[in-house]
């Protein structure tokens, strides 16, 4: 029911845009109104969620580390995994984002005839370095649509992923790799039982969502023709603020617009804002310096203390009675 409630939402949304274009010709709707709202709601979902988390506050070290911590001079540190300085977590952060440093040394702990076995798992990694790399240079490319003169930069970014110049127009190698990756983690979380087991509804979403995404865009490109003049005529003034809308660009371009739409306005309120979440994670942007720096909790209240003398003057007579020992006679 996971799974299929999943899809079932993306095909009904798929649906509400295909009735509305093709039948009820809500063009001003899906064209300007939606978008806008879903940028509102993205801009406003992201800066509340990354102000809560930052407004969090921070008493003590807890960075993630797996390397040795800076202590004798004549000990080596491992300022990438184990950072002491601020340099350090940069340079671990940078890695961490870019190349998914710490999930690169995920291992699996399996069963083996009665013995523990450790193994790799970086498929995972693969599969997810893959996914968002291709992900990344699809937005980018998408840029052209949003500026003008298009950079010189993006122009190039599209040569360099069409370079294998399959077929007219021009394959894309993003699309393809997009497309794989979003399979094999959809794969993994079916057939594999521990990851099957834990994952909710909320997992499956996003990643029927992104298919969606990806499937209409390569129908757009790649079969079901669309006017690309009015597509750029239409993002420019969305950008402009005088948005102009035209029922001659396709339906198709509008779901795939759509389904933009509902995961930009999704995203800040799901699992996908892990994006921003990393740079406020405290097990990965703090320094370990807890041998140089001391962190105190500022919420602590004060404790009331009874110290040893104060408990002998209250209960002297007492003890002297019992024959236990005193300091002050």
């Amino acid at each position: 029911m996971k799974i299929w409630s999943s899809l079932l939402v993306v095909i009904i949304l798929t649906s509400l845009a295909w009735i509305g274009l093709d039948g009820l010709h809500l063009t001003t709707l899906f064209g300007i109104i939606i978008p806008y709202t879903a940028l509102v709601a993205f801009i406003a979902g992201f800066v509340w969620r990354v102000v809560g988390w930052g407004k969090s506050p921070v008493p003590f070290c807890i960075p993630t580390t797996c390397g040795q911590q800076q202590s004798l001079p004549w000990i080596k540190q491992n300022k990438i995994d184990n950072p002491s300085t601020t340099w350090g977590v940069v340079g671990r952060m940078i890695l961490e984002i870019m190349l998914f440093r710490s999930l690169f040394r995920n291992t699996k702990t399996e069963k083996v005839e009665d013995n523990l076995a450790f193994g790799s798992a970086q498929w995972l990694w693969f599969g997810a370095l893959v996914f968002h790399w291709s992900m990344l240079i699809i937005v980018i490319r998408h840029l052209r649509f949003f500026l003008n003169p298009v950079p010189g930069v993006i122009k190039q970014l599209e040569a360099l992923d069409s370079f294998l110049q399959v077929g007219i127009p021009l394959l894309y190698i993003t699309d393809m790799l997009f497309l794989l990756a979003l399979t094999y983690l959809f794969l993994r979380r079916v057939l594999i039982p521990q990851i099957k087991y834990i994952s909710i509804a909320a997992d499956y979403y996003p990643l029927f969502l992104l298919m969606g995404i990806a499937i209409t865009g390569i129908l757009m490109r790649y079969f079901l023709k669309v006017d690309l003049l009015e597509v750029k005529e239409l993002t420019m003034g969305l950008v402009c603020l005088q948005p102009v809308v035209s029922a001659d660009i396709g339906a198709i371009f509008y779901i795939h617009l759509f389904l933009v739409s509902s995961l930009v306005a999704y995203f800040p309120w799901s699992k996908l804002m892990h994006a921003g979440g990393i740079f406020m994670s405290p097990t990965r942007n703090l320094a370990n310096n807890s041998r140089m720096v001391r962190y105190i909790n500022p919420w602590n209240y004060e404790v009331k203390t009874h110290t040893y003398s104060e408990y002998e003057e209250e209960f002297r007579d007492k003890m002297r009675k019992a024959g236990l020992p005193l300091e002050k006679e």
